[in-house]
């Protein structure tokens, strides 16, 4: 949030400002310690640069250019004592004027285009020392007709900036958390900068606050009724008929004051409704009078799907949950709080209005401003809460403001409709929990002259205890330490007495295995080259189709449209990261996530733990001895087994899975458990993402496989002292017969000397018969107590041989 010094120093009375030497750098200073911190302070000048280098001058000569019919050579005097001779192109320069000069060394800022200096320069061989500007070339306005001629009158030598009393000023970009909703206006800031001056200086400094009680109604030829059917919706709505005004552009002091904070002035009307909301931190909106039908505000909700055209000209679909401005005939004129309706808004020919300054319902405006993505600067306020006691008064200060820049006269009563007026939260503070909160012993009248001074009230007071009043423009104030939290930053946290000792309680630690298992499979990853990458677990609820949205959480209070639900997936986001990577040359990608995906069940809510993995382009880059591997579903299949292994998971099940996301989708199992699956991504998500290049997933259901590795004991052995035997087998099978059956076959002879089984090649022709394949296994035997003689493996060999021709039909092929 952007805060004006000059805008601020008004509601701050001299005496503060001169006994403090209140400067920019002390104004911020102020603004950190009291917690609003201040993140970055520039200075604003009206025109860029602050026209330094430019002088009024006065022509004195102007003669034609020998070699140039365009140019004219004149000499100009800018106070020095000496005449500049400066080359013209303008055809309206002549003697007696009195110019605007930029001098050698001047930077120009003009109102389009990149900033230049002003060098001197030969023209058409004549020397120019300077430049004699137009309107546009020193960011004034639009105009290059010619170079601009001031009044007779202008004297010589005056510096530019002095001349058109250049606006200057300085300003403060606050990093505002969000409870700090009383700190959203110029008037809130004040009142803090106040609260800290009146701690430290001693003195009862007060904001000096605009609202004045000259309000007078001064016809009744309006009337508008206004209309609460629920008081939930609405809480409070004051508004007032104002006739005879014309709408035109604002006073220069407006527009510098809205400019200075980066707003674009637009008109009287609309700038005065933007300086009242930054002023004093209240919305308001103003009506065209004429154009409210029936002569009625009826604030309601329309049915689902209403059409409704906005002041941006474009048709939303409202829900039914929108909170509306509507007329006598219950016609939409304005999403109430968030946006203006494009047939009852302000124009040109407007000459009476309506306005409107309201309280609404703060869960409302705040699902209004993100379903229809408009977050506007009144959305943003109305969504943290609005002072309810201040709705009269500004609406008071803004139609007396109208009154004054745009003319007309109050033509009707002011209407005030608090169909339930609220109480003020009172919260009874006592000094051993502000001892214990805050770590320091404060005085009574310490803490009574802080929270006087921030508006609280005092309504009872004993030793032990404080009873106080929170005022209206702190909705966020409810329970005693928040009380506490506004004594601890006027008096400035950095005042807290450090302790001498500490009082901790020592950490147990839990699931250290897990932990342990955790860093075991990092390990593993990172050795074999993939990087960890931390996605967001809240995502864009566009990723995923309606099927899977029904079981999806939703963020009611999102702050994002783009960031709407918590992920039921882990891949999306993934994909994001490999999209990121992609777009800046960054094609071998090779990334583990630990992350949670969620899920809703009717009204249970589940959270899962998943490891996941991506991969993409090659796992091993071309180099001088080998060529480029990529990467492709027989190597991630390999890190399952791997990562299975390590955590001592051995009966395990491979599967064929149905996934609307991946490709050749498998899944490997234990106890009839989904431990893992994995595929390529489909080109359609792919396509989502904009990528062009195959990509694998790989996804662990964390939890439930540490609960299996946990069951299981990991042993150990030495390396075998005898030799082991390898023999080979090529076989012959139907296309349909995959290599687990093959597996699951020879484990089930459960022979104990047999160490290992390795598929090292598949042939495949028609010389091998109809749908036939030729697998070629290596096995490996081995005994730890004496060395394998042949008689033993053949007849472990005929076995397996055996099993593999009685169970799958397999052809053993044999040499001739």
């Amino acid at each position: 949030m952007k805060i004006s010094y000059n805008w601020l120093k008004e509601y701050l009375p001299k005496e503060a400002i001169e006994h403090s030497n209140l400067n920019p750098e002390k104004v911020s200073q102020i603004l950190t310690s009291v917690g609003l911190e201040v993140e970055a302070m520039e200075k604003y000048q009206e025109v860029e640069g602050g026209m330094m280098g430019l002088v009024i001058g006065e022509v004195m000569e102007c003669e034609k250019h020998a070699d140039a019919d365009k140019l004219k050579v004149t000499k100009v005097n800018i106070g020095s004592g000496e005449l500049l001779q400066i080359v013209c192109g303008a055809p309206n320069v002549a003697v007696g004027q009195k110019v605007m000069v930029a001098t050698n060394g001047a930077v120009l800022h003009p109102q389009s285009g990149e900033p230049f200096t002003i060098k001197k320069a030969k023209i058409r061989g004549v020397e120019s020392n300077g430049m004699l500007c137009a309107e546009d070339e020193i960011g004034l306005g639009n105009n290059h007709d010619g170079i601009m001629v001031l009044p007779t009158e202008t004297k010589v030598g005056m510096n530019a900036g002095e001349y058109f009393e250049l606006y200057e000023d300085v300003i403060f970009e606050i990093g505002l958390t969000p409870n700090r909703m009383d700190a959203m206006s110029h008037l809130g800031v004040a009142k803090d900068v106040c609260a800290y001056l009146s701690h430290f200086y001693k003195k009862d400094f007060k904001v000096e606050y605009p609202y004045k009680n000259n309000f007078k109604v001064e016809s009744h030829v309006s009337s508008t009724e206004v209309i609460l059917p629920d008081p939930k919706l609405c809480s409070r709505y004051a508004g007032v008929s104002i006739s005879g005004i014309t709408v035109a552009p604002s006073p220069k002091w407006l527009q510098n004051k809205l400019k200075s904070i980066g707003l674009k002035p637009l008109n009287n009307i609309v700038d005065i409704t933007n300086f009242i909301l930054h002023e004093t931190g209240q919305p308001l909106h103003a009506f065209d009078a004429d154009k409210i039908k029936g002569n009625k505000i009826i604030v309601q909700t329309l049915p689902e799907g209403t059409p409704f055209t906005t002041l941006d000209e474009k048709e939303r679909k409202l829900s039914n949950e929108d909170i509306l401005i509507c007329n006598g005939e219950n016609e939409p004129m304005c999403i109430a709080g968030v946006f203006g309706g494009a047939e009852s808004g302000v124009s040109q020919n407007t000459n009476s209005l309506f306005l409107e300054s309201a309280v609404f319902d703060p869960q409302s405006i705040r699902k209004s401003m993100l379903r229809h993505n408009l977050r506007t600067e009144a959305a943003i306020r109305f969504e943290k809460g609005i002072n309810i006691s201040n709705t009269v008064n500004v609406l008071k200060r803004a139609a007396m403001m109208i009154q004054e820049i745009a003319g007309g006269t109050i033509a009707s009563e002011l209407v005030d409709v608090y169909p339930e007026p609220k109480e003020k939260k009172e919260i009874t503070l006592t000094n051993h929990y502000l001892k214990k909160i805050s770590g320091k012993n404060y005085h009574p009248d310490t803490v009574k002259n802080i929270l006087k001074s921030l508006n609280f009230t005092l309504l009872r007071e004993s030793i032990d205890e404080i009873q106080v009043a929170v005022p209206f423009s702190n909705p966020d104030i409810s329970i005693p330490a928040d009380v506490i939290e506004e004594i601890m930053r006027i008096d400035g946290l950095d005042n807290i007495d450090i302790p001498s000792t500490i009082q901790i309680s020592p950490a147990v630690e839990t699931r250290l295995e897990d932990t342990l298992k955790g860093l075991k499979v990092i390990s593993y990853l990172t050795g074999n080259g993939f990087a960890e990458i931390f996605t967001n677990s809240i995502t864009n609820s566009g990723y995923f189709d309606e099927p899977t949205l029904q079981h999806t959480v939703k963020i009611i209070n999102s702050l994002s449209v783009d960031l709407d639900v918590m992920r039921p997936s882990m891949l999306p986001t993934g994909l994001e990261s490999i999209a990121y990577n992609i777009n800046r040359k960054n094609n071998n990608l090779l990334f583990f996530d630990f992350g949670k995906t969620y899920s809703k069940t009717n009204e249970e809510f589940n959270e899962k733990e998943n490891l996941a993995l991506f991969l993409t382009g090659n796992r091993t880059e071309a180099g001088w001895n080998q060529t480029a591997v990529k990467t492709d579903i027989f190597y991630v299949k390999g890190i399952v087994e791997a990562v299975f292994d390590l955590l001592g998971l051995q009966n395990f099940q491979w599967g064929n899975r149905e996934d609307k996301w991946l490709g050749n989708a498998i899944t490997a199992k234990i106890d009839d458990e989904e431990i893992a699956f994995m595929g390529s991504v489909e080109k359609n998500q792919l396509n989502r993402f904009s990528i062009k290049q195959e990509v694998f997933y790989l996804c662990f259901d964390w939890r439930k496989m540490l609960e299996k590795a946990s069951k299981e004991t990991i042993i150990f052995k030495s390396i075998a002292k005898f030799p082991q035997v390898n023999r080979d087998l090529s076989l012959v099978v139907d296309q349909s017969i995959t290599y687990q059956e093959i597996e699951e076959a020879i484990y089930s002879l459960r022979l104990k000397k047999l160490i290992g089984v390795r598929l090292f090649d598949i042939f495949e022709s028609e010389k091998l018969g109809n749908n036939k394949k030729s697998l070629a296994i290596n096995f490996i035997f081995s005994d730890n107590e004496k060395t394998l003689v042949d008689k033993e493996v053949d007849n472990m060999m005929n076995r397996i041989i055996e099993i593999l021709e009685s169970t799958l039909n397999a052809v053993i092929r044999r040499n001739a």
